[in-house]
């Protein structure tokens, strides 16, 4: 954890959810990618001579850890849509890539290599390494759109603009979802120095909920068979076949809960727990999306898998909803079959997202007559905050004036405190309840010490 770089900013008003009505006037509109209801797909640009805008986008790929090969993949194509429109009002996009590699030399490397090219802001991009990379960025003040949220420093620099709240507001809000329905919880998440943040995350939702803090179990962030970690969160929940019954034979252990946080590995931890859970009683699971998404529920079994009836917490409405269209027509016309893009993926559709935001604000530094964007004019923008970026409804409204941050302890800059419930049903992500769901004050009143 680092230093504060500014004073803990006032608290944040709430926003209201996105409706069912604003999400069905934007499918209207959705074929000719028209710009109603804030949608980030609006009429044709300008084409002229104006000077282009370079960016950067980062990821790890080919890792033993967590990749997201995804949000590299979905900022190209965002490039050749927009370029094929005469780019954001005249300007042509170009976005730079790098392996950030899960390592934190490579993301300085990334990072100086953003700075050395002319990069005016990197963009929807993924590093829990945020000390490595902030710190070139700050020296030549170029903004930090729209990270994934894997590092602290994304909710600490005066220089990023998160617009997602992270995996504080998606640990808070699965403990809240999880309250509701059990008395025992116990957390697999990876024994490194983000995971070490994981567990008060999770109580402050369980804690709202009148609940006992989860059980801790650490586990390996590249391990390869999780089953001591199933058979000690199986324990400490006290699934008792003895007590209970197996799962096989219809036995289930009421109040239970398993919550799992392991990025790409989750789906290993929940290939052992499938094997050792049959001879134990059912427990509920439950885990965040990043961790989870419907690629793994595929992989496992479908509605005869081990997450079906999970309890998942997103920042984002489900990926059928109607609001998702416009960047799934992007996909499908401009990403020429690329595999590495699911449109599922939360890493995809941050980085649609952050570059909503970086088109909106060059079409507000035009408005303005300001035709060089630059760092500096792109910050200032952002600080001031005259107009708040419609993301279409994926998002609250989004703004990151001093007035707009969230008074979140260790975690200063989100302005974007929602999350959505989603839970499994035959083998599908759905939405557990409609609209999004306002965590702040849960995350207001985290204890670290929990």
């Amino acid at each position: 954890m680092t230093g504060r770089r500014r004073p803990l900013p006032r608290p944040f008003s709430s926003v209201p959810a996105a409706t069912t009505a604003s999400a069905a006037a934007c499918t209207a509109v959705l074929a000719s990618l028209l710009s109603g209801c804030g949608s980030p797909a609006g009429a044709a640009e300008d084409s002229g001579d104006k000077a282009t805008v370079t960016v950067m986008t980062w990821a790890p790929e080919g890792t033993k850890a967590t990749n997201m090969p995804g949000m590299p993949a979905m900022a190209q194509a965002y490039a050749r849509w927009v370029n094929s429109r005469g780019g954001i009002r005249g300007h042509h996009l170009k976005v730079l890539t790098c392996n950030e590699q899960n390592d934190s030399v490579t993301a300085a490397h990334c990072a100086q290599r953003a700075v050395t090219e002319g990069a005016v802001a990197v963009v929807g991009s993924y590093s829990q390494f945020g000390r490595s990379f902030m710190s070139p960025l700050e020296v030549k003040g170029i903004p930090f759109i729209g990270g994934y949220g894997a590092s602290d420093e994304e909710f600490e620099s005066p220089l990023s603009y998160p617009v997602n709240g992270g995996q504080a507001s998606l640990l808070a809000g699965n403990g809240r979802q999880l309250a509701d329905d059990c008395s025992r919880v116990a957390l697999v998440r990876p024994d490194t120095i983000q995971g070490d943040q994981m567990p008060s995350l999770l109580n402050s939702g369980l804690q709202s909920g009148h609940r006992h803090p989860a059980k801790d179990i650490k586990a390996p962030e590249d391990g390869t068979d999780y089953s001591s970690e199933v058979n000690r969160a199986l324990d400490d929940v006290d699934a008792d076949p003895a007590v209970h019954g197996t799962s096989a034979a219809g036995g289930k252990a009421p109040g239970s809960c398993v919550a799992a946080s392991l990025g790409d590995h989750t789906d290993t931890f929940f290939d052992s727990f499938r094997r050792l859970q049959e001879d134990r009683p059912k427990v509920r699971v439950a885990s965040v999306l990043g961790s989870v998404g419907q690629s793994l529920l595929n992989r496992t079994g479908g509605s005869a898998g081990p997450l079906e009836d999970a309890d998942i917490t997103g920042w984002y409405p489900v990926a059928h909803d109607p609001r998702w269209q416009p960047m799934r027509k992007v996909i499908n016309d401009f990403a020429f079959d690329d595999n590495r893009i699911d449109p599922a993926d939360q890493g995809v559709q941050t980085t649609w997202i952050a570059y909503t935001v970086l088109r909106a604000l060059i079409g507000q530094l035009d408005d303005a007559g300001v035709d060089d964007i630059t760092p500096h004019a792109l910050q200032t923008t952002l600080d001031r905050g005259d107009h708040a970026i419609d993301t279409g409804g994926l998002t609250p409204k989004l703004r990151w004036r001093d007035e707009d941050m969230l008074a979140v302890q260790d975690f200063p800059r989100i302005v974007n405190g929602m999350v959505t419930y989603q839970v499994v049903r035959d083998g599908e992500l759905t939405a557990a309840q409609d609209g999004f769901v306002n965590v702040t004050k849960t995350l207001e009143r985290r204890r670290t010490d929990s």
